[in-house]
């Protein structure tokens, strides 16, 4: 039977906030690595995460179609399917769609709302839902149920890692049209003119630092529920574990992510391995 597969997005986790972080369950899997996300937010990155393309390596010197293409054949040591590759992933080009036909039960749980079912990107999933918690990895753990008679596919988005950061947000700067995500974007929108003009100054250099600790410590804090979901897996179940994008905390005068084109935006950490 095929492998289970565990898929894990740290939702805006930028790569040094996981190298900083105390991460024993994830070492226990794999070491992780810098990447790459095709895209600087969540929707557009996860487009291609359900394509099947993983976080790349910015490789010189090659033709962009070979990377691709020798990716999707990577799936085939994944999840220990054989002759899978870049046409099994034709028309649709969904990861899910490839894992339905192999037989899996495909089950996606996301905390962003710019993922929620009625955006289509639930397609091929047979479960698929929006979670009512931003931060609710250990309520996605206690749903996983693994059978002894069907592979199953996991993908969770996570929201631990987004701003502001799971923790009591108190004593957090606060930015209009962040808090509340979409529950509060029309309210966002008409107070648009509360974010601070340029002359008004923004976060100081001491509130990035400490927003920046605190998305490190929430990368400890999934790392602490994911022991109970590799406890839960059958031997074997490979996961992946890694982020639709980064974040800046200050750099070239950013923060956050989105219509920003700066390199911590983009780098990313990615490990993949098996429970043992």
């Amino acid at each position: 039977m095929p492998l289970n597969l565990v898929y894990i997005i740290m939702d805006s986790c930028r790569f040094d906030s996981y190298r900083r972080a105390r991460t024993p369950n994830m070492d226990a899997l794999a070491e992780g690595e810098q990447r790459y996300s095709y895209a600087s937010w969540t929707a557009p990155s996860h487009h291609s995460i359900f394509m099947g393309q993983i976080a790349h390596k910015s490789p010189t010197r090659v033709l962009a179609s070979e990377v691709y293409k020798k990716e999707y054949a990577r799936w085939v040591d994944r999840i220990d399917v054989p002759d899978l590759s870049f046409k099994s992933f034709v028309p649709e080009l969904s990861l899910a769609k490839v894992l339905q036909k192999q037989g899996y039960r495909t089950v996606g749980r996301v905390s962003m709302p710019v993922l929620n079912p009625f955006t289509g990107l639930n397609r091929h999933f047979d479960d698929y839902r929006l979670m009512s918690n931003h931060n609710d990895f250990g309520g996605m753990v206690n749903e996983v149920s693994f059978s002894t008679d069907q592979p199953s596919y996991y993908f969770m988005n996570l929201g631990e890692t987004h701003y502001p950061y799971m923790l009591k947000d108190d004593s957090l700067p606060r930015i209009s049209g962040v808090h509340g995500v979409v529950k509060g974007m029309d309210e966002a929108i008409q107070r648009s003119g509360d974010l601070p003009d340029e002359d008004d100054g923004f976060f100081s250099a001491g509130d990035m630092a400490a927003l920046h600790d605190q998305q490190v410590r929430c990368v400890e804090h999934v790392d602490e529920i994911l022991g109970a979901l590799i406890a839960k897996a059958p031997k074997g179940t490979h996961f992946i574990v890694t982020a639709d994008h980064g974040e800046c905390f200050g750099e070239g005068d950013y923060f956050g992510h989105g219509p920003v084109m700066h390199e911590k935006v983009f780098e990313i950490p990615f490990l993949e391995g098996r429970k043992t």
